[in-house]
């Protein structure tokens, strides 16, 4: 048995953790109830600053209206002109008698020298004044806080004038600081009870926000949320499977670098609606959810895709993409070598049947025969390659139409190339044009099979540098209100192959068709059946000047 490590001392990221709480909820609470203490505090504290200044304004003007009462008395005056400052004078009971009918501090009036005639302290007559009485002996009233032999007061100061109009002196009028600092903090229970019932309020809606993003964040840290970010982002641009992300409008909420890839999307497309960025079609009518189900296949720019929407509770959606081009290609070609499996076999009866019957004419010394037994048969097969290289001179697509005319002979369809076929060795992209013409063959010998005349004709022909297809079958036909069909994805009348679906063939053929600016179409052909044509402009390069729309091939694929 090991021996037990004693705890060792707490780190300091561990006292952290202890004096600040790890969880969303915690630390949004303690953040939005100390914002909400601080606004709080500010705001009483901001509307306590203009009350204080309105509390002294009032008493500025308290004081200075009780000094224009005063001054007002006409006694004043004649005592002022005809007596002397005393504690019994006729001034000092005047101002006695107004300073307490009014409350004020004190009522002081002087004469145009500056001494008192009246003072609350009867000891002070007769000095001069503290303040200097400049102003009010000028003419001019006075409004002020200041600090006189009383302590600080609000002080309101007048002329005192005759009846002439002369100043003769002045009376100034205090009312104590104290009394203004009451009411102010008189008013600030009220206040206080106010800003603790915002504050509550403040609070109770601190803890329902931090409640609800408890329950969105699932009570996780921001610790934990980051990391889940980066690892999100780590996991989506990792996978090599298409994801995109849409919103409740349809917009394009995020997407991988596969889905760019596999839509032909950029990185600024992230924020636009599906419809802006991606043409119409069924690719977005399956990511829109206009189209439901699971392992939808569609064709996006050539390649043929898997795709998957799970709708989220936004009301949004989430799509998978998975690239099936190269397994469809697999498939198509499983099912190519399936049917020359087949064809061989066909074969290695007719050539065990035609080696009988050749042994059979040698034995009966029947020579002549034979020789023309064996350059018929040979001969049918080497006039249907010289025919296809003589008016196609592309070895890919030339290879495809004798592959295919030995399959279709032994489905026992017939394959003719069309009078009109003249293609040069000048294609822009032969695997394009041999997907389609492929495509469109494997169609028509499914539609010609069982027919009464089992034929398809194929013609090939070019203008400048538009190369125009034309396959035809003898088949049962389209029906018109099903023309538009046979191009979509996932549309077929056939049943499933064993490695997959159909209906993916005739819309790779539109696909490739639109991406090089052509079209593809189908219609009634003249005698019954299907006539697909398939128009691809700038299909050919440039002819060189001079040279030759091009010289035959012989069956080898080498020029005559």
């Amino acid at each position: 048995m090991s021996a037990a490590i004693p705890p060792g001392p707490p780190s300091a990221a561990t006292r952290w953790r202890i004096g600040w709480p790890r969880r969303v909820f915690s630390q949004v609470l303690l953040m939005q109830l100390a914002i909400a203490a601080g606004v709080t505090v500010l705001a009483t504290g901001l509307f306590l600053r203009p009350l204080g200044s309105q509390l002294d304004d009032q008493a500025m003007r308290r004081a200075l209206s009780i000094a224009q009462t005063t001054a007002s008395e006409p006694r004043l005056v004649t005592a002022l002109q005809h007596t002397r400052p005393s504690r019994e004078g006729p001034v000092q009971a005047a101002a006695e008698r107004i300073r307490r009918a009014t409350g004020a501090e004190y009522i002081v009036i002087m004469d145009r020298r500056g001494v008192r005639w009246s003072h609350t302290s009867p000891d002070e007559i007769g000095k001069h004044v503290s303040t200097s009485p400049e102003q009010a002996l000028a003419g001019h009233e006075v409004m002020q806080i200041d600090n006189g032999t009383l302590g600080r007061s609000a002080r309101g100061k007048v002329p005192l004038r005759d009846r002439d109009g002369r100043i003769v002196g002045a009376v100034s009028v205090g009312i104590a600081y104290e009394t203004v600092r009451g009411r102010l903090l008189g008013a600030l229970p009220g206040m206080l009870a106010y800003a603790g019932g915002a504050l509550a309020v403040g609070a109770l809606a601190a803890y329902l926000v931090s409640r609800r993003l408890q329950r969105r964040t699932h009570d996780l840290a921001f610790s934990d949320i980051s990391a889940l970010l980066a690892e999100r982002e780590a996991m989506l641009h990792g996978i090599r499977e298409g994801v995109v992300a849409l919103d409740a409008h349809g917009r394009i909420r995020l997407m991988n670098d596969e889905a760019q890839r596999l839509l032909d999307l950029r990185a600024e497309d992230t924020g636009q609606p599906l419809e802006a960025v991606l043409p119409p079609g069924r690719t977005t009518d399956v990511l829109a959810g206009r189209v439901t189900g699971a392992d939808l296949l569609t064709v996006s720019g050539g390649r043929v895709l898997v795709a998957n929407r799970m709708p989220t509770d936004d009301g949004g959606a989430v799509a998978t993409l998975r690239d099936r081009t190269e397994l469809e290609r697999l498939g198509r070609e499983l099912d190519g070598t399936r049917g020359l499996i087949d064809a061989l076999r066909a074969q290695d009866h007719e050539h065990a049947n035609r080696m009988h019957t050749l042994l059979g004419l040698l034995e009966l010394e029947l020579h002549e025969e034979a020789v023309e037994f064996i350059t018929e048969a040979v001969g049918v097969h080497r006039a249907t390659a010289e025919q296809v290289t003589e008016r196609v001179h592309d070895p890919l697509l030339a290879a495809l139409l004798v592959g295919k005319a030995t399959v279709a002979t032994e489905r026992g369809v017939s394959l003719r190339i069309a009078e009109g076929t003249l293609l040069p060795d000048r294609l822009v992209d032969p695997p394009g044009l041999v997907t389609i013409v492929g495509n469109l063959i494997d169609n028509a010998l499914d539609a010609a099979v069982g027919s009464a005349e089992p034929r398809v004709e194929v013609e090939l022909c070019a203008d400048d540098r538009t190369v125009l297809l034309r396959v035809s079958d003898t088949g049962p036909g389209i029906p018109a209100d099903r023309r538009d069909l046979v191009f979509t994805e996932g549309w077929s009348t056939k049943k499933p192959p064993a490695h997959g679906q159909r209906g993916i063939g005739l819309a790779l053929v539109r696909r490739l068709a639109e991406r090089q600016g052509g079209s593809a179409r189908v219609a009634d052909r003249d005698g019954g059946g299907a006539e697909f044509t398939v128009v691809l402009p700038e299909a050919l390069t440039q002819e060189p000047a001079g040279k030759p729309a091009g010289a035959p091939l012989t069956a080898t694929g080498e020029p005559r």
